[in-house]
């Protein structure tokens, strides 16, 4: 398998630390994504990840065409990315401190872990390399459309 897919799959490498991968994924996926937002701007944030995307639908059809799994665990570049959606759109109503990002942060997993309807439906279309993406890109969309109404409420 090629090692370059694998490593981009793993979120760099963030995947392969024990125990709640997705979470680790997740959180990796923090400091970086503030870091664009801050040189960047939200549009910043916006473009990588847009960039992202296609590297991760590649690193996911190499790394799955060799493996009987279709969503193996260590797999978190999907966290990446939906974890950055969640962080730009919060960031397009307030500034990133650091209680917004414990709360992108805490949203997006809640959403991810319990996939409800439709990110759970989100999951089940489409091959895996496509899928996988999906469902974490659509829960980021959910909890960062949850933030900004908190945020903009508050």
């Amino acid at each position: 398998m090629d090692k370059t897919a694998r490593f981009i799959a793993a979120g760099l490498g963030s995947g392969w630390l024990p125990a709640a991968p997705g979470s680790w994924g997740s959180l990796a996926a923090l400091l970086p994504g503030w870091w664009i937002v801050r040189e960047t701007g939200v549009l910043g944030l916006i473009v990588a990840a847009l960039l992202l995307l296609p590297v991760a639908f590649w690193s996911c059809h190499v790394v799955l065409a060799g493996s009987k799994e279709t969503d193996p665990g260590w797999i978190v570049v999907d966290e990446w990315l939906g974890q950055w959606l969640c962080l730009a759109m919060v960031a397009s109503v307030v500034p990133l401190s650091p209680g917004w990002l414990a709360l992108a942060f805490l949203s997006f997993r809640i959403l991810d872990i319990t996939k409800p309807w439709p990110i759970s439906a989100v999951e089940k279309i489409g091959p895996a390399w496509w899928s996988i993406q999906a469902d974490d890109l659509l829960a980021g969309l959910m909890a960062g459309a949850v933030l900004m109404g908190a945020a903009l409420w508050l």
